[in-house]
């Protein structure tokens, strides 16, 4: 028995069965099905060859115990595995299963055939797609390239068109600054053109005036001549002098004569004004009172040139109603009268009178020392344009205003030292010129808040202050100079 174990041991059959099961193992995915049938043939033959060897040490072992010896053992141990290992039941299940493996093993086999088929068939369908993406491929290049040619003739196309264009712009732009300079060519053309009529219609009207007091005078020569004496039975005292009357002259020329006044009613607020500020501010630090005193003087020239004109126009009409006959209004003939003979205007009997109205005005204060008449040459022109401005029909006048009275864009501008959200007029710089209740052209005011509480505590405390002052004023020789109140009306 020692002999056989010692045999089966060097033996080494189930070192080498346990290696031929792992040498299976491992190739079993990678074997066919006959050569794992004859794996497993080998594995069952040698198993077989070992369970002889171990059969026959069992018998030897069996026998050198005895007669009965091992019995339990065997009855327990071995004969209980020999009827289910080794029964007819059980070799027909092995059979089976081995049946079953072996189908199992072939339809395996089968899909895995039927796997690398497929997979052999996708890998040539992904070839073919690969094939037709990289032909796609070459095509889209082929476009992309065709497309950067046509985009580069595009952008060579737009260069081109674009300097075109910055050429025809240029081009046009020289031609629309030529027709601007053209234009004010010919406005400039125009306006000389209307300047040259209007000087053309007034040398008409100077030369018919001229006419007329050629005409006068030869009548006046004829006259002196004659032997004959002349009646004087209709004398009357005017001092005016008749001269040849030209009907209609004052409504001929009344739209020029009123371009001329208006336009140069700008100019003195535009010149003699600030020519008077600049006097004044010598002798008067206060820039609001020196502006107040201008506006005073302004208003006061207006007020004394509308008296004098409605004297003047009075005396006329007394002395031409006399010995007036003809087609012609009175009216008619006494305003182309004053028209032509406003020479005869005595401005500066006027302008003694602005200067006593200014002297007693509450309004406006001056340095006793001072008179003014430093300004007469504003108001003297003031008083010249006023009278003029009477003679148009319809007359021109200044827009009446007071300190404290509600702002009105239409009448005046604020000036630049003005509070612009004040609703109020603190005090007027120059007066807005009318016509029927319409604005000629605006007036110049200042806007304050609490415009009205400062003129109320102003005029108080003016009222108070200022009476010595008048007293003082009234007592001087602010009286015209026995010159000035001598000299004769002409």
């Amino acid at each position: 028995m020692a002999d056989s174990l010692r045999r089966l041991v060097g033996a080494e059959s189930g070192r080498v069965l346990q290696e031929k099961l792992e040498s299976w193992y491992r190739d079993y995915e990678i074997n066919s099905c006959d050569q794992n049938l004859n794996r497993c043939c080998e594995i069952i033959e040698l198993n077989s060859e070992i369970q002889g060897q171990l059969f026959t040490i069992l018998n030897e072992t069996s026998q050198e115990g005895g007669h009965y010896a091992g019995v339990e053992t065997i009855k327990t141990r071995l004969l209980p595995w020999l009827g289910t290992c080794f029964s007819c039941a059980t070799s027909g299940r092995l059979f089976e299963t081995n049946l079953s493996l072996a189908r199992d093993s072939i339809e395996k086999e089968r899909q895995l055939r039927e796997l690398a088929s497929n997979q052999t068939l996708q890998l040539q369908e992904l070839q073919e797609e690969l094939t037709s993406t990289r032909l796609q491929l070459d095509h889209v290049q082929q476009d992309l390239a065709k497309t950067q040619l046509a985009l580069e003739d595009t952008k060579t196309k737009s260069a081109t068109t674009l300097l075109a264009a910055e050429d025809e712009i240029v081009q046009l732009k020289a031609a629309l600054k030529t027709s601007c300079a053209r234009e004010k060519d010919a406005l400039r053309k125009l306006d000389r053109l209307n300047d040259y009529e209007q000087q053309i219609q007034i040398l008409r009207d100077e030369i018919s005036i001229l006419d007329a007091q050629k005409s006068v005078l030869q009548s006046r020569f004829a006259r002196s001549r004659s032997p004959f004496p002349r009646h004087s039975e209709n004398k009357s005292p005017s001092p005016l002098p008749l001269r040849s009357c030209s009907p209609g002259r004052a409504r001929r020329t009344n739209a020029s004569r009123r371009a001329c006044l208006v336009a140069r009613f700008g100019d003195i607020y535009a010149q003699e004004r600030l020519d008077a500020e600049t006097l004044l501010r010598t002798y008067v630090s206060d820039m609001e009172m020196v502006q107040r005193i201008i506006y005073i003087a302004a208003v006061e020239s207006f007020h004394a040139a509308k008296m004098a004109y409605r004297q003047f126009k009075i005396r006329v009409r007394e002395t031409l109603s006399l010995g007036h006959s003809g087609p012609e209004s009175l009216e008619d003939t006494v305003l182309d009268y004053v028209v032509r003979h406003e020479d005869l205007y005595d401005v500066q009997a006027s302008v003694n009178e602005v200067i006593r109205s200014m002297n007693i005005s509450p309004k406006i204060s001056f340095p006793p020392e001072i008179d003014f008449i430093v300004i007469s040459t504003l108001i003297r022109e003031l008083c010249r344009v006023a009278f003029s401005m009477q003679t148009l029909i319809p007359p021109l006048d200044i827009a009446f205003g007071t300190d404290g009275e509600l702002f009105s864009e239409t009448k005046y501008h604020r000036s630049s030292d003005s509070d612009f959200t004040a609703a109020l007029v603190a005090y007027h710089v120059w007066p807005a010129l009318m016509e029927n209740d319409v604005v000629i052209m605006k007036g110049e005011a200042v806007t304050k808040r609490g415009a009205l509480w400062s003129h109320r505590s102003r005029s108080r405390s003016r009222s108070r202050s200022t009476s010595p002052l008048l007293s003082h004023h009234l007592s001087r020789s602010r009286s015209p100079s026995p010159l000035r109140s001598g000299s004769p009306r002409r």
